[in-house]
Parts: structure tokens; sequence; C-alpha cells
């Protein structure tokens, strides 16, 4: 079986004024992490997908554990549309240089 691997981006900016805000800012974060999304930058998230079909279960689970206020955003892309992102400035993070679709990484 052949595999198109796919990249799911999510994006996000919470408030944090109050502990609720806080704690509803953890719990996504948790969520995100839970999942297997890794951190590429400050609020946002990779995750590598096998399919299309992957993709859209894994935005399924994200819009049912919604924080109550904030701006969240998700980008579904194929890897090799990600392995051609450009680096204006710093560098990639150890896990982002060596997780690929062509690595198997067990903790």
């Amino acid at each position: 079986m052949s595999y198109k691997f796919m990249r799911l981006l999510i994006m996000f900016d919470l408030p944090m004024n109050t502990k609720s805000e806080q704690r509803e800012y953890r719990e996504f974060r948790q969520f995100l992490l839970e999942n297997g999304f890794l951190m590429l930058q400050y609020s946002i998230y990779t995750r590598i997908c096998t399919n299309q079909t992957m993709a859209d279960n894994y935005i399924k689970k994200i819009e049912k554990v919604l924080p109550s206020d904030g701006a969240i955003r998700g980008l579904i892309i194929t890897e090799k549309q990600y392995e051609k992102m450009k680096i204006f400035l710093g560098q990639k993070s150890k896990v982002e240089s060596i997780i690929t679709d062509k690595k198997l990484i067990v903790f």
C-alpha cells in the first residue's frame, strides 16, 4: 500500500489573562501533544499523517476540544510542500530535524 504523507499544521493564539483561560490553553496544548503533534514554533504544532483521511480525522478531534475563546487555524499540506518550507531566520529544531516521513522514532 502506498501512502501520500501529509502534514497537519495547527496554529493558535489563545488568551491567557485569567486562570480559566490559562487552564484552557494548557489543556489544548496537552491535547495536541498527546495526539502526536510536535511544536514547530510557539503556538504552531505539526503532525505527520499517512493520508488525507487521517488528517481529516485529527481535525474532527480538534474541533471537539476547542477552547471557548481565541483563534485556531488548521492547514493540511503534502510532505513535499512541507519540505520546501523556507526558514528565513533561525534553524530547524532537533526534533524537527529527525522527524520525517522516512524515519520511525520510538520513545
